[in-house]
């Protein structure tokens, strides 16, 4: 039930990720770094990231007992307004424990979950004012159910999907929430189980007419601040599309790559060789897919057919490109990465359409050959395996 470990440890893996693309050599980054980030990202996150939250989950535990059981109001004000956070935390669960202890104390009562039920009906009365008050369909489909979910004590869709999207409902269940709790709590409520909130828990309460106008004072109070200050954006105008990018002056006329999806036209001027002579072990066994290599006799590398880019190498000296299920690697150099960028200039971003033509990537021939690498271009279905007649050759 957590959602900040899970975070931390998605930014780790990132973090770790970029860190092994920049150091690994390119021949063994393909199968290493992939490997070497799920390893790295799995042990620190049972060795560290792990036992710090287990650690302050244990001190939010005791700090929310004391404050219901030893303050009075003020302490169950206080974790009625806090409650909804630690859902957005994923922390919630963990109040499973005082709940069980109260239980199986003096008391025989768990006065604990009137505080959840006043703080989770509260996220109800917010989720139904934004669903009447607003006017996009889209948002009133989610938000409806949403509420009456959150009145049954299932409160994640109306926080994540409507309140805590637009914070203002969300604040307003959070100060529902927080007076429900506090009247709950100087009228002594209490309950005979734990883990159920909102309506179902009048089968467990000890006085229900008190419990319902606990709900009723939640609900209401965030219901209407909820009115009060949130406001639906008027949609924005959709802008005016951009015009497509004008195509080079020289659409390439010569062929590389052919098969039922699609042509693939060459996208750098130069001799085109057979792919097992590109002279790098990776490309050539067509690990990476089937293609060819080219021997530049320019600078400039352009779209081989009318497409979307599909990601851009950090050091720029390659790119993909996606069309009719084609997907297609256009690779500049061998070992170019380790240039880290210097001596290329890719002109697009992942995301972008483009045109047969378009230019992709300016490179620096003589850059490359004084750094000790291969200029040749490898151009590389990289789904060839998924593709039917696939052709290569210049024609």
């Amino acid at each position: 039930g957590h959602v900040i470990p899970v975070i931390l440890a998605v930014l780790l893996m990132s973090t770790v990720e970029k860190w092994l693309h920049k150091h690994v050599p390119e021949m063994i980054d393909l199968f290493v770094t992939p490997l070497c980030t799920v390893l790295i990202t799995a042990f620190a996150t049972f060795l560290v990231i792990g036992p710090i939250f287990s650690i302050l989950e244990n001190w939010v535990l005791t700090g929310a007992e004391w404050l219901v059981t030893s303050t009075g109001g003020i302490g169950a004000l206080i974790m009625g307004a806090l409650y909804p956070w630690t859902v957005v935390m994923g922390l919630h669960h963990m109040y499973n424990v005082i709940e069980a202890g109260m239980l199986s104390g003096s008391l025989g009562l768990n006065i604990w979950m009137p505080i959840a039920s006043a703080a989770n009906f509260a996220q109800f009365g917010a989720c139904l004012a934004v669903a009447i008050k607003c006017r996009n369909a889209k948002l009133k489909s989610v938000a409806l159910p949403s509420s009456l979910s959150a009145s049954l004590g299932i409160t994640e869709p109306a926080i994540f999907g409507v309140n805590f999207r637009f914070m203002k409902p969300f604040i307003a269940g959070v100060i529902g929430g927080a007076v429900g709790a506090l009247f709950g709590s100087l009228t002594h409520l209490g309950a005979t189980t734990y883990g159920v909130t909102g309506i179902p828990g009048l089968l467990a309460i000890n006085n229900i007419p008190v419990y319902v106008i606990e709900l009723l004072i939640s609900a209401g109070i965030a219901f209407a601040v909820t009115t009060v200050i949130w406001k639906e954006e008027e949609p924005k105008k959709a802008a005016a599309p951009e015009a497509p990018a004008a195509p080079a002056e020289e659409v390439p006329t010569v062929s590389v790559i052919r098969c039922a999806a699609g042509t693939v036209l060459q996208p750098v001027k130069g001799t085109v060789i057979a792919r097992e002579d590109i002279p790098d072990e990776t490309f050539a066994s067509g690990v990476l897919g089937d293609g060819v290599g080219i021997q530049p006799s320019d600078d400039k590398v352009v779209a081989p057919f009318d497409g979307t880019i599909s990601s851009v190498a950090e050091s720029q000296h390659a790119v993909g490109i996606e069309s009719n299920g084609m997907e297609l690697l256009i690779h500049v150099g061998v070992d170019t990465v380790n240039m880290q960028g210097d001596g290329f200039t890719c002109l697009v971003h992942e995301g972008d359409a483009v045109k047969a033509g378009q230019t992709l990537i300016v490179f620096d021939r003589e850059k490359i050959k004084a750094a000790g690498y291969s200029d040749t271009v490898a151009v590389l279905l990289t789904n060839s395996d998924d593709l039917e007649g696939v052709e290569c050759g210049a024609k």
